[in-house]
């Protein structure tokens, strides 16, 4: 009896004491700095593909600066890294047009 009183007690102040470090976080705001660069434009879906869902993550000049000339096979790794490692939500079939507008542009 004594021993489960014990967890009771242990058990509610666990929680009261979670609770309150919970209350205590405060909302942290920033503001982002101002784009530098943009994507090249072309007529092609790769354009607006990557225009939609990368830059919803990262700014464009994260893809701008990276190494010119890589290919597809670079990008097409980059854009899986994107999905798989950070949970990016880019659909299965936008995947490999991104790719190549990325090949064929940076």
């Amino acid at each position: 009896m004594k021993r489960s009183l014990v967890l009771a007690m242990i058990l509610t102040l666990a929680v009261v004491v979670g609770m309150s470090a919970a209350t205590l976080a405060k909302p942290v705001t920033y503001t982002l700095p101002a784009e530098t660069t943009t994507l090249k434009q072309t007529r092609d879906q790769g354009y607006l593909k990557t225009e939609a869902s990368c830059t919803s993550c990262h700014s464009r000049d994260y893809i701008t600066t990276q190494p010119p000339r890589k290919g597809k096979e670079f990008w097409a790794a980059e854009v899986t890294k994107m999905v798989t490692v950070y949970g990016a939500p880019i659909p299965e079939p936008d995947r490999a047009v991104i790719a190549e507008y990325l090949a064929s542009t940076y």
